[in-house]
Order: structure tokens, then sequence, then C-alpha cells
């Protein structure tokens, strides 16, 4: 019996057909990993089998790692809340406002080049091992994904729809939010899933350099113990806990802009 034959509706049949593609290459490495490991060709200590891995996962979920979980979580939460607040000010600011531009946006050029591990001797110089430079290297990693987002959202605004809202004669802040703020909404959203993307990343940077609890301290722990499958299990979780955080973001995203023409709902009856 195919999708088709369900009566399904076309969004609903493209995700029914997308879905199982998505796991045929995902499925097929932990195949041959399983089988290479078993069979000798690849050295166990470098690279354990997947089983081996989630037997890894079950005894870490019995022994703290929900605690490790959780304290990765809440930091990249506030750090991204923090950094992503940030920019859409300063975005929206340097986008509405030339001079603003060319006060702040080559300083902030210049900063975005530069690597995530660069700021951590500085931070810890600054603020110390504690809890205040990871959440700050975390919200310099989501600071400039949605600053750029805001930025070529807003700068972006079909000039049309400005000249119709000064014939209405909106003011300064009705134009931003019934006009500017609605048309960089789909620039602006993306940039917050990079900048989460990026705030994950980041927490890793972190973690890994003072920490004693969450998944970079377990990356940390498992390369000085020589631990394949530690590793592996702390990097497994941050790319199941990096997905759903950004499909959760994605259906945010797809809420959020339902009005658009291209919307999966839209001319589905």
């Amino acid at each position: 019996m195919t999708t088709r034959s369900l009566g399904l509706p076309a969004p609903a049949r493209r995700l029914a057909l997308r879905v199982p593609l998505g796991l045929v290459l995902p499925g097929a490495l932990l195949l041959g990993a399983e089988a290479g490991a078993r069979s000798g060709v690849i050295p166990a200590n470098l690279l354990p089998a997947p089983s081996e891995v989630l037997r890894t996962v079950f005894y870490l979920a019995q022994n703290g790692l929900a605690a490790h979980v959780a304290a990765s979580s809440a930091r990249v939460l506030a750090g991204f809340a923090a950094g992503a607040s940030l920019a859409v000010v300063l975005g929206a600011a340097v986008a509405l406002s030339r001079r603003t531009e060319a006060l702040l946006d080559p300083t902030f050029q210049a900063l975005r080049a530069i690597p995530s591990l660069a700021w951590v001797p500085l931070l810890l110089l600054w603020f110390g091992i504690d809890e205040l430079p990871k959440l700050v290297l975390i919200a310099i990693g989501a600071f400039f994904p949605v600053y750029m987002g805001v930025v070529s959202g807003i700068g972006g605004v079909d000039r049309k729809l400005v000249e119709v809202a000064r014939l209405y004669q909106l003011s300064g802040v009705a134009l931003a939010r019934r006009v500017l703020l609605p048309a960089a909404l789909p620039s602006l959203t993306t940039g917050l899933r990079n900048g989460l993307s990026l705030a994950w990343m980041f927490m890793v940077a972190a973690e890994l350099i003072a920490a004693s609890r969450g998944l970079g301290y377990l990356l940390s722990d498992g390369r000085e113990t020589s631990r394949a499958d530690i590793v592996l299990a702390a990097i497994v979780l941050l790319a199941l806990l990096g997905k759903a955080s950004d499909s959760a973001m994605a259906l945010f995203e797809t809420r959020l802009l339902a009005w658009r023409d291209n919307h999966p709902g839209r001319g589905a009856a």
C-alpha cells in the first residue's frame, strides 16, 4: 500500500517518503561500523562498535548522564537567549541607521572572524573558571548569525513597502512593527537557527576548557582516559540534542511564517 493510496495530503506524503530516505545513510554507516569493529578491520579502541557505544550511553544514563545533559542544555539556553537578544537589538539599530552601521558594523565584522577558541584565554583571565565565561562564549557564538540575519533581513525589505507605509503616514515605531519586522522574519528565523547551532558548538569549546559537568566535560574525560566509546557517546548525544533543538526552532519558524506562499500548509486543500 503506497502513501498515495492512504489519501494523505501532499505535505504528509512528502514527509512519509523523506523520513525513511533520511535514515538510509546513517543506517548504512552504523551497519558498516558494526561489521568493521566486530570483524577486527577497524580497531575497537579507535572506533568501537555502535552497539558498544549504545551500551555506554545506557551505562552513563544510570550514572549521572542527566546532570551532564541538563548542565549543557541550560548553558546553551542562557547563552543563546543573551546573545540572540543583543543581536536583534544591535542588528536592528545597524540596519535602520547608516550612522550606526558606520560606527558598529566594521567592528562586528572583524570580531566575527575570530575563532571560538581564541576567546577562551581572554575570558578565563577576565572571569575566571566559573559559569560566566562559558555563558559569554556561547553568547558570542549565537550573536553573529542572528545579527547577520537581522541586518540582511531589514536591509532587504522591498523599498516599495516602505514607500506605501510612508504614504499612510506610519510612525517610525509602527513602520518597524508592521512592515520591517514582518518582512525581515524569514532572515531573522534563519539567523536564529544558525545561532542556535553555533551556540551548541561554542558550548563544547567552553566545557572542554574548564567544566566539571556537561557533554563537553564527557568528551574531555573520554579523551583523557582513552575511552573512545565515551567520546562517541557524547558526540551522539550532542547530535541528538542539536537536531532536537533545531527541529523545535524549525517548527517555531513554520508557525511564525504561516503567511508565506511557500508554507507547507498553503494550497494543500
